[in-house]
């Protein structure tokens, strides 16, 4: 009887021990990151978190691995970036590795960038790096094959399709999952134009036509108006003549030097439209639902010509007379010889 006294005490104590280190919370306060690699064993996972500091030791995880599998609850521990900033327990631990509860790091894409903002705002957030994803931008055109005719050229890249929005990525998301995920959210807004009844006719055009207006005013009250410019002035064959067109094809050239020159005028690129009328073969940004809107439905008007005031708005004329006054009153605001009126230099 002594000998089982001692065997049921020291089996208590194994089982008090063993539930204070599963049960009682340990780890770090503060800030502490843990990168699971994909593939990584169970006991390889405990050993780094023990490593880490996150847990007493290893052998309460296993412990509660082996209990979790005889419960038939074991499930699979999830790969990726953790972040512990307090104490926890190895049970709410190991919950977070089941969930896949893992770090995001946020990503804001604004109305009107471009890839290459994409790009830069990607490895600014430590999401990788951006010459990988501009290369993934421009060979994963698939993504976008719904939204545009049957049998056509393939587009040069995703641009115009990576909806603005904030998104939250993990440290290990590639970039195509990016591009899988931005491109998603321009099929919601697009959802969202339709059930309002704002349907394009013609997918490719509108968000081509939707960049050029994103990219050229930034009051939504004008994005209509521009519009109807840029409409009225290819129906009458005239060149759009818009600057962020020019400050594009530098950009794909690899020499935007930051300012518009003379030379960025006389550029032979199709997406210079002073020197090409018509519209430029694709989008030169990323335009928000505000743009998409006005392209589908442009403001009636027999404005050809907009320049900006000295309040950051825009003044449309119709006649050449009446837009280069504004433009010399745009340059008086500035007390500057030579400012870049929009569409009609």
């Amino acid at each position: 009887m002594k000998f089982i006294a001692t065997l049921l005490l020291l089996v208590l104590l194994f089982v008090a021990c063993a539930a204070a280190l599963v049960f009682l919370p340990s780890g770090p306060s503060t800030e502490t990151f843990v990168d699971i690699a994909p593939g990584t064993s169970t006991e390889a996972i405990a050993t780094q978190l023990e490593a880490s500091g996150i847990i007493r030791t290893r052998y309460a995880f296993d412990l509660l691995r082996a209990y979790q599998g005889i419960s038939g609850h074991s499930g699979t521990l999830k790969a990726g970036e953790y972040r512990f900033d307090h104490p926890a327990s190895v049970k709410d631990i190991y919950a977070r590795l089941l969930r896949g509860d893992v770090y995001t790091r946020t990503l804001t894409i604004p109305e009107g960038f471009n890839i290459f903002d994409i790009a830069q705002a990607i490895e600014a957030a430590g999401l990788g790096s951006g010459a990988n994803f501009l290369a993934a931008a421009r060979q994963h055109v698939e993504l976008i094959a719904a939204y545009r005719p049957e049998g056509s050229a393939p587009p040069a890249s995703l641009e115009g399709y990576l909806f603005p929005d904030t998104y939250h990525f993990s440290r290990h998301t590639t970039p195509t999952q990016m591009l899988t995920a931005m491109v998603h959210r321009f099929g919601q807004a697009l959802t969202q134009l339709q059930a309002t009844g704002d349907t394009p006719t013609d997918i490719p055009r509108t968000v081509l036509m939707a960049s050029l207006v994103e990219k050229e005013v930034s009051q939504d009250s004008e994005r209509p108006l521009v519009a109807g410019v840029f409409t009225n002035r290819l129906a009458q064959g005239m060149p759009l003549a818009t600057d962020p067109t020019v400050i594009y094809a530098a950009l794909l050239e690899g020499r935007w030097r930051g300012t518009i020159y003379a030379s960025d005028l006389q550029n032979p690129s199709t997406y210079n439209t002073y020197r090409h009328p018509g519209l430029p073969p694709g989008p030169i940004c990323n335009p928000g639902m505000a743009a998409l809107r006005a392209a589908i439905h442009p403001a009636q008007t027999d404005y050809l010509y907009f320049v900006a005031d000295a309040a950051g708005h825009s003044r449309f004329s119709a006649g050449l007379k009446e837009h280069a006054a504004q433009v010399q009153t745009y340059r008086n605001s500035l007390k500057f010889p030579h400012p870049t009126p929009k569409a009609g230099r």
